[in-house]
């Protein structure tokens, strides 16, 4: 147990340290003294930074997971299924803006190929899901028919936009995503617009 207990003081060290200083700006080092460790069980269990990093974003895609998997199960309709997905995408990313923009960081600099690579390998899987929701809400005819992965593409890019780029929505208002009422308020219009839009979408056009 406590093995288990110090693998996970790692990950959830290094998941703060990458958050706040990037993937570059952190070493092993780092991560060790944060997690209260020693560099030898760092290299134990994930054999180097880039590890660390890997099973890292594996714990979180895992956890998506679990939660498409869930939803998709529910017996509820097409469209309840899809504004479910929305809400514990967006709640995931706008709790967690800091690491969400390291990756968008480390994506955009194409550093290290084979790890990006993987890691989208694994995202894949859980858009795999969410395509298999919209599919088959467009054949049972809840949908009408679209271009599920530009619809996709559209609803986490926004998601990832207003993480990433909040300005672009605060701009000329009071609202400072730093704020924990603001950053609140901007979630939930986010979501709202989301589904707005889905549904308006989706709907099928009589």
């Amino acid at each position: 147990m406590e093995k288990i207990d110090k693998r996970t003081s790692i990950l959830t060290a290094a998941e703060k340290l990458f958050a706040e200083q990037g993937f570059e700006g952190t070493s092993t080092r780092q991560i060790a003294k944060e997690a209260k460790a020693n560099m030898a069980m760092i290299n134990y269990y994930f054999g180097s930074k880039d590890g660390v990093f890997m099973e890292v974003m594996t714990n979180s895609m895992k956890e998506f997971n679990l939660q498409l998997v869930s939803i998709n199960e529910d017996k509820i309709s097409y469209f309840e299924k899809l504004t479910r997905v929305i809400d514990h995408y967006a709640q995931r990313i706008m709790n967690n803006i800091p690491f969400h923009r390291m990756i968008h960081h480390e994506f955009s600099l194409n550093k290290r190929p084979d790890m990006c690579n993987k890691i989208r390998e694994s995202f894949a899987i859980n858009m795999n899901i969410i395509e298999g929701i919209i599919n088959e809400g467009i054949k049972e005819g809840s949908f009408r028919s679209v271009d599920v992965r530009m619809l996709i593409a559209t609803v986490m890019g926004t998601i990832s936009n207003v993480a990433v780029f909040p300005s672009k929505i605060t701009s000329g208002s009071k609202l400072d995503i730093n704020i924990p009422q603001d950053h609140k308020i901007i979630t939930d219009r986010l979501v709202i617009h989301l589904k707005d839009l889905i549904k308006t979408y989706l709907t099928p056009q009589k």
